[in-house]
């Protein structure tokens, strides 16, 4: 036994696998992307409000010691107003106090103040940029109502953005970094998964591999209920193969030993002639070797018809065909190949329609002429019609005695031959029985009440509404 042939995967083709990592792949980078996103938002977000609360805890601080001493404005300033602000080593800090009037009582007086307003009693916090470089800063208002001052004491506290922006890359990378490594362990978690759950395909893979070529019967592995459709086709598929190859091999045999007997007896027959010097019977000789002759040649032609049928059978496209143009064809075609003496159509004015192939029909009808020809008397009919139970009719009609019940019990058998004709190759309703099952019809038979006998093969009818197929019209 030779070793199964190895699968060549096409260089177009991607395995289930590859497209689902590739799939998961792009899902997860989606959602890392995203997560990576929002954690730079919240980072950014989160350190503003912890520097901002900072802020505001500095400018409150700082508000609530501003008084009025003899009518001088005095402000002191809290070390611990600044301590806060301080654990940002790398930070710079400002800081502004305004009188009611307007005027710089402390601090930096170039301080940049905000463009908007805000209520007197809510603090605001605004950016800005200071001696080169970006900053924070919270302007907040305190109202005095002494009798020597009387207004508004605006304080402005500011920061600079190292320290915010550390702890925003901060808290954006260790984000990152778990999103990464969790995004790892799942696409990890996940292609084992995948693995695991295409196992049965690999396992359907190695039954196939594994098996004897000449072995075609059904599998048996046990697989889940997504892959069941798939092994129910490879089984339907197999178990017509086995059929096709059953009969093929059937076929092969009995050709062999139907060719080999006539072979035979043409030769021997040859040898014979050869020998006799006798003129009447040399001349006997050699119509039994034109008869043989004759035989043989019609057993090749029916063999080649029967195997090309055969063919057909799983690889013709089935289209719509008027039966009319069946006939026609064939009638032409037996008229070609002489013999055809004595044959009549009969074909109705309406379109009879089928689903066929449009060859082996013709080889079914040209069959049932040949078989009416020989076994028959003339005139022969070649009848295409529509039966009382609406299926379409295509048959041969000879005006003899027709078969006996022996030869109806053996109809469509293969090299069924007729005793009483040594040219008969035994093969021409065998073929069409097998047309016939092939489009789903069956052969029939009837003696007609006005004498003779009808072989024919019924089909489903098309509706007639459907419309014929380019070229379907009788000329």
């Amino acid at each position: 036994m030779s070793p199964p042939a190895a699968i060549i995967p096409s260089a177009t083709a991607h395995s289930i696998a590859w497209r689902l990592t590739l799939l998961l792949t792009l899902l997860l980078t989606i959602a890392v992307a995203g997560t990576v996103y929002a954690a730079l938002s919240y980072g950014q977000t989160a350190a503003t409000r912890a520097f901002d609360r900072l802020l505001t805890g500095a400018a409150l601080q700082i508000t609530e010691r501003i008084s009025v001493v003899e009518g001088e404005t005095v402000i002191d300033i809290p070390l611990s107003a600044f301590g806060l602000l301080s654990l940002a080593s790398e930070d710079r800090i400002f800081y502004r106090i305004l009188g009611p009037d307007g005027v710089t009582l402390t601090g930096d007086e170039n301080f940049p103040l905000p463009e908007q307003t805000a209520p007197r009693d809510e603090p605001l916090l605004y950016d800005a940029d200071f001696s080169g470089e970006a900053v924070r800063a919270i302007r907040m208002q305190r109202f005095l109502a002494e009798r020597a001052v009387r207004g508004p004491i605006t304080v402005v506290v500011a920061q600079t953005l190292r320290a915010r922006s550390e702890l925003a890359h901060e808290i954006v990378t260790r984000a990152v970094i778990g999103v990464v490594i969790a995004g790892g362990v799942t696409l990890i978690l996940a292609l084992l998964a995948m693995r695991l759950a295409l196992s049965p395909l690999r396992r359907i893979e190695r039954a196939i591999l594994a098996r004897d070529p000449k072995d075609l019967t059904p599998f048996t592995t046990t697989t889940p209920r997504e892959v069941e459709a798939l092994v129910a086709a490879i089984n339907r598929f197999m178990a017509r193969l086995d059929r096709r190859v059953g009969a093929m091999q059937g076929f092969v045999a009995d050709a062999a030993h139907q060719m080999r007997t006539p072979i035979t007896a043409l030769r021997a027959q040859t040898e014979l002639a050869m020998e006799e010097t006798d003129p009447g019977r040399l001349k006997t000789l050699q119509r039994r070797i034109r008869d043989r002759a004759i035989g043989v040649s019609r057993l090749t032609d029916q063999l080649l018809s029967h195997a090309l049928v055969t063919h057909r059978a799983d690889s013709a496209t089935l289209a719509l065909i008027d039966l009319r143009r069946v006939a026609v064809e064939a009638e032409r075609e037996a008229r070609r190949t002489g013999g055809s003496e004595g044959i009549e159509l009969d074909l109705p004015d309406d379109p009879v329609m089928v689903t066929g192939d449009a060859f082996s029909l013709r080889e079914a009808a040209r069959n049932l002429l040949t078989n009416a020809l020989s076994h028959g008397q003339p005139p022969v009919w070649l009848r295409v019609s529509i039966t009382p139970d609406n299926r379409a009719l295509i048959a041969a009609h000879d005006s003899g005695p027709g078969m006996s019940a022996d030869q109806l019990g053996r109809i469509g058998q293969r090299f069924a031959r007729d005793t009483t004709n040594p040219q008969s190759a035994g093969l021409g309703l065998a073929i069409v029985a097998e047309v016939a099952e092939f489009h789903q019809g069956s052969i029939t038979t009837a003696r007609t009440t006005g004498g003779g006998f009808l072989v024919g093969v019924e089909l489903p009818l098309v509706p007639p509404s459907t419309p014929p197929i380019p070229g379907g019209n009788i000329s």
